[in-house]
């Protein structure tokens, strides 16, 4: 499909020549002789956009380019001008002109000028599409009370230049909510930058948020930019800022107040325009009590505060949530997806849940690798999540002595060691690989292979019971 292309002139012979050139060229042509039938026209096609003139009986070209753009913000538009002037180029340039060509028209000048312009429409095609993939990416699931509470709060806040302070347990989302008011926020354009101020040692964490300088410290053998450096006209989440130290705290406080800093051994001061989003799964108020977060600090973070619910207190979304995570998983290990029986719902939704909703997608995951058939059952759900499978540990033990041969007591021992890492980090498998100190892939491979052979086993089982019978 040929891209189309409104021409809006009071001089007839430019419309005639204009028309004659751009058909040429392959562009598909319509042509209006002043500004309200060209808002007609518009209001009917939809041109990917509009060669207009300045000087025009009626409406003008600029009041045009007004109603334009208030309407139809997408559609590029190229001024004509016989009588350019630096302030009718800025005028026009502010009210969202692509670009401005003077008569006479040089017919090389206004195909690049087309070009261009369109080009730049299917990059602001793309980046909305990819905002919107990134929107859904990051959406939150669920449809609980809870939940559509949670998003109405963040449909009111993203918008707004407002500081937020997001609370919560280990594993609720609240670095999702994060990013999900940074994608709908006028800053969305920009970068979100992550601080995780747990994970940061305190003698870094300075260099971390505002940069150092070369040589300011053993081992700066370059310049570097900080996070707040870096995140300048976007925004910072400072996730757990609940266990910055207390010397780290004194020093964000300025540039939280002034939004200005110094790089460590740095004399320069430097400016930033950030918006600030902070997380943390402790009571701050009960931190300050004892002393271990500073009073100023919370006030000037805390000015929208949202709180993230547990999954227990979600449970209605279960259901969601696991066909999401099915979907998601079986996408990532190209499996078919798979479901999940009612009863096997059911003793998920009995579930405390301490790890919340990272948990529960570990558990998933676990599954989806560890489980062969399409459709999951309560015999396929592990303890602790199944109270009728009990953690016995001397049981087990025991039946790596009843094995005669030293293989089969070492694969044993390796399946009911796995299990039991699993079972230890919530079923994070990057956390057990981390642990046990083996590549995730590699552990990926060992789940698939111990439980086949387990499968394997308790089919030739099953024969052999048929078969004495």
């Amino acid at each position: 499909m040929f891209p189309s292309i409104l021409i809006v002139d009071d001089e007839p012979s430019i419309l005639k020549s204009l028309s004659g050139l751009l058909s040429d060229e392959g562009f598909e042509i319509e042509t209006a002789s002043n500004g309200y039938e060209a808002l007609k026209i518009i209001d009917a096609e939809s041109p990917d956009l509009v060669l207009l003139d300045i000087w025009m009986p009626g409406i003008d070209g600029i009041e045009t380019l007004k109603e334009i753009k208030k309407n139809n913000p997408f559609i590029q538009v190229i001024i004509i001008s016989g009588h350019g002037t630096i302030e009718t180029a800025v005028k026009a340039t502010k009210l969202g002109a692509f670009d401005l060509i003077e008569k006479p028209l040089s017919i090389d000048k206004v195909i690049v000028a087309i070009n261009n312009a369109l080009n730049f429409r299917r990059l602001e095609e793309e980046n909305r599409y990819l905002r919107k993939k990134t929107l859904e990416k990051h959406s939150i699931t669920g449809s609980s009370p809870n939940i559509m509470a949670l998003k109405e709060q963040i449909e009111v806040v993203a918008p707004t230049e407002a500081w937020v302070m997001i609370t919560g347990e280990n594993g609720t989302g609240k670095e999702l909510v994060a990013r999900t008011i940074h994608q709908l926020s006028v800053r969305a354009d920009q970068s979100i930058i992550d601080v995780n101020c747990a994970a940061i040692p305190e003698e870094l964490i300075e260099s971390e948020l505002f940069g150092h300088e070369k040589g300011a410290f053993t081992g700066a053998t370059a310049k570097k930019r900080g996070k707040f450096e870096i995140a300048n006209k976007g925004t910072i989440f400072l996730d757990e800022i609940g266990d910055m130290s207390l010397k780290t705290q004194s020093k964000l406080l300025r540039v939280l107040q002034e939004q200005q800093f110094q790089r460590v051994g740095g004399s320069r001061t430097l400016s930033v325009d950030v918006r600030v989003i902070a997380a943390s799964n402790k009571n701050l108020e009960d931190e300050i009590d004892k002393g271990r977060f500073r009073e100023d600090i919370y006030y000037r973070l805390n000015v929208i505060p949202i709180e993230v619910p547990p999954l227990r207190d979600r449970i209605e979304d279960m259901d969601l949530l696991v066909d999401t995570f099915f979907h998601e998983s079986s996408k990532q290990n190209r499996s078919n997806k798979k479901v999940m029986t009612r009863e096997a719902l059911d003793l998920l939704c009995n579930y405390h849940w301490p790890g919340n909703v990272r948990e529960l997608k570990n558990l998933i995951e676990r599954l989806v690798i560890m489980v062969e058939k399409d459709v999951i059952d309560t015999s396929d759900i592990p303890a602790p999540y199944n109270p009728d499978i009990k953690e016995d540990v001397a049981p087990a033990e025991n039946q790596l002595f009843l094995f005669d041969l030293f293989k089969d007591a070492k694969k044993a021992f390796e399946r009911e060691f796995i299990h039991r890492k699993l079972l230890k980090h919530n079923n994070n498998i990057t956390k057990t690989a981390e642990s046990i100190g083996v590549e995730r892939s590699y552990l990926h491979k060992k789940l698939k292979t111990l439980d086949n052979k387990a499968l394997k086993g308790k089919k030739e089982s099953s024969q052999m019971d048929v078969a004495s019978s």
